[in-house]
């Protein structure tokens, strides 16, 4: 069974007018549960985990800090949230519950989280609405615990995933592939182990041409045992924070084929759902339902 994190706390009440469209992660598990998608024993509600993976990833200084609200106010607007315990609180539940995807993907095939997609947080910092990085914890945690080696995170938000990068960037265990939005943030890029800037307007023909080509090329290079997938849906034409050219079609169309790739390839997958910042609702929240929804399809 398709086993899906989610947790009350994933929308946080943000001041009125804040681009963050936070209402996604409440409208999401409902139109699921509405259309006969999932039920409710497809959702599990992650908790607080405990220090110890998250230390694994992050300078225990920073997140120290983070936990007791004691981060500087300079880094703090770098965050774009405003900082509360209830905040951090919510960070922490995220990321278990990608942790806790881990373990069920490596049961079912597949596991996916609501929310999660933190890829701009560094080991030491955080920026662009991300403080904890989900899917590093998540990696950190299955080889600490022997269960997975060689792991490839493929992140195709607009978005180049700088704070997944920097962390692995001396560590050949963990592939970095990110395909983004040559002009978008951030406009200080870091270097993954493949990075592919996409120009101003890429159509779904082109985007999926690229991504067709180098998937297979990177899974039969890195022979993975685990696949983190930050399925951001910021690759819409209609995004306010992107600059790239997809629609619903092709954006969906990128899902299966990632999921079908890794499904042949018989690799365990977990999902994070990342950005997504159109400024009509139900286009954010249909565009990620595709992707659950074909979850279901194609691991039935």
């Amino acid at each position: 069974m398709l086993k899906i994190a989610f947790h009350p706390i994933y929308k946080h009440h943000l001041p009125d007018k804040h681009r963050f469209p936070m209402i996604k992660y409440e409208l999401l598990p409902q139109q699921l549960l509405h259309e006969g998608t999932c039920v409710e024993d497809n959702f599990f509600q992650p908790e607080i985990p405990s220090n110890e993976p998250i230390l694994a990833v992050h300078d225990s200084e920073y997140y120290n800090n983070l936990i007791t609200l004691n981060i500087k106010p300079s880094a703090a607007r770098k965050i774009g949230f405003p900082l509360s315990n209830e905040l951090v609180q919510r960070e922490r539940i995220i990321a278990d519950g990608t942790i806790k995807g881990c373990e069920f993907a490596l049961k079912h095939g597949i596991a996916m989280n609501i929310a999660g997609g933190t890829h701009h947080a560094y080991s030491n910092r955080g920026e662009a609405f991300c403080m904890l990085n989900d899917q590093a914890i998540g990696a950190r945690y299955l080889q600490n615990k022997g269960l997975a080696k060689r792991i490839l995170i493929v992140d195709l938000d607009v978005h180049q995933g700088n704070g997944t990068a920097e962390i692995f960037q001396d560590d050949d265990s963990v592939f970095t592939f990110s395909m983004h939005g040559k002009g978008n943030y951030p406009f200080k890029k870091e270097t993954s182990d493949l990075d592919i800037p996409l120009e101003k307007g890429t159509t779904d023909q082109e985007y999926l041409s690229i991504l067709k080509n180098m998937l297979p090329r990177i899974l039969d290079k890195v022979q993975p045992h685990f696949v983190f997938y930050l399925c951001g849906v910021d690759v819409l034409a209609s995004d306010k924070l992107g600059t790239l050219g997809m629609t619903l079609d092709g954006c969906k169309e990128r899902d299966s084929y990632v999921l079908q790739t890794c499904l042949d390839a018989n690799t365990p997958i977990q999902c994070s759902m990342g950005g997504g910042y159109s400024p009509d609702i139900n286009t954010i929240v249909d565009a990620h339902a595709n992707t659950f929804r074909l979850a279901q399809d194609i691991y039935a």
